[in-house]
Order: C-alpha cells, then sequence, then structure tokens
C-alpha cells in the first residue's frame, strides 16, 4: 500500500491578515484607472494569501479627489442617475458638477462598482477614506504611498 498524501488548498482567516494603510493621491489620475487600483487594494487581490470570501485587503487613503480627471467628453457628459422611488423622482447629476461640490462621490462611487455586492462588499468599501484636499487626518497609521503600475 503507497502512502498518499493531500495537498490542502490555502484557504486565509480574518486574524491572519495584516493591514497596511496606502496614500494615493488622485492629482492628475484617471478616475477609472484610479478606481481599479483603489478596489485591488481594498479587496486584497494584490497579496498571495488572497482568498474571495475573507477581507484580505488594506486600508485606503485618497487626496486630491477634487483634481482627478477623466477622457474625452467625458467631463461635460458624464451624469449619475438616481431613482428617488416616487413618480417622476429621476434625479440626474453631471460630473462637473459634482467634481466641484462633492468629489468623495465621485471616486468611491467607482471604487464601489468594482467591489462584489453583498455584505462582504459593504465592509471592505468602509476601508476608503476619500479627501478633497492633500490632507488627511491618518498620520498616525504611518500610512505608506502606493506605488502604481
Amino acid at each position: 500500500m503507497s502512502t498518499q498524501t493531500t495537498v490542502r488548498t490555502f484557504q486565509a482567516r480574518e486574524e491572519d491578515v495584516d493591514k497596511k494603510w496606502y496614500v494615493i493621491d488622485a492629482e492628475g489620475q484617471v478616475l477609472g484607472r484610479l478606481a481599479v487600483d483603489v478596489a485591488r487594494i481594498l479587496r486584497g487581490k494584490h497579496k498571495p494569501i488572497f482568498s474571495p470570501h475573507v477581507d484580505t485587503g488594506d486600508f485606503v487613503i485618497v487626496i486630491n479627489a477634487g483634481k482627478v480627471r477623466v477622457t474625452g467628453k467625458r467631463f461635460e457628459q458624464k451624469s449619475y442617475f438616481h431613482y428617488t422611488g416616487y413618480p417622476g423622482g429621476d434625479r440626474v447629476r453631471m460630473f462637473k458638477d459634482l467634481v466641484r461640490s462633492n468629489p468623495r462621490f465621485v471616486i468611491e462611487h467607482a471604487v464601489k462598482g468594482m467591489l462584489p455586492h453583498n455584505r462582504l462588499g459593504r465592509r471592505i468599501l468602509k476601508k476608503l477614506k476619500v479627501y478633497a484636499d492633500g490632507n488627511h487626518p491618518h498620520q498616525a497609521q504611518m500610512p505608506e504611498v502606493f506605488k502604481q503600475g
């Protein structure tokens, strides 16, 4: 008889994950490409211990959200639609207005669409901190500057 060894698939556990903090400067970056990098870090896909059912990601601080850019004619034409649930309750907001009044929404909306649409996704989104200018109150966490590429 031969001895048979079984190879087991590694599954990360919440307590095994070492969470870091990263800072990303959005100034001059394209919205969609920035959102891809942010979602990847939040989800933990950049780590070798990634497990799809566990929050293995890190915290992300996005600064200068008001200086994010879009390509083509999107600055003038991109719109965000919301329906209130009432008759005639269609609400449309334009990107050019939102990036001035509420730049946090623009980045959070883009990243939220790239995360799982379930309990885990809602929990992961809470690790995203977006600020319109270059200041943030997370110096105590000693965040690292994330190098894209």
